[in-house]
């Protein structure tokens, strides 16, 4: 059975950091491109960043210069580093495995993670 597992989230102040972890089982880790999606309340879910077999990354207007994605293929696992937090960041964070798809090579997300709460207070 596949299965991602978030862990690392909580409650910081704006301004402050925190990093999402994500392990990964029952796929071939290596293979899969990973990506990070988040959803806050009222509002649709948001690809923050993505991450290639090779290492390659991609990230949302929103979160670029602040956010890190990295992965650890030895631990099957995918990394958010998020600096310079902002109370907008506030949302469920999820991890999901994917693949490029279309002449844009888009990222098409396939497993995902049970979430994780990340909140920013002011």
């Amino acid at each position: 059975q596949v299965q991602l597992v978030e862990s690392g989230g909580g409650l910081v102040q704006a301004g402050g950091s925190l990093t999402l972890s994500c392990v990964a089982s029952g796929i071939i880790f290596r293979l899969n491109a990973m990506g990070w999606y988040r959803q806050a309340p009222g509002k649709q879910r948001e690809l923050v960043a993505d991450i290639t077999s090779g290492g390659s990354t991609n990230y949302a207007d929103s979160v670029k210069g602040r956010f890190t994605i990295s992965r650890e293929n030895a631990k099957n696992t995918v990394n958010l580093q998020m600096n310079t937090l902002k109370t907008e960041d506030t949302a469920v964070y999820y991890c999901a495995t994917g693949r490029y798809t279309g002449w844009n090579r888009t990222f098409t997300s396939g497993y995902w993670g049970q979430g994780i709460q990340v909140t920013v207070s002011s």
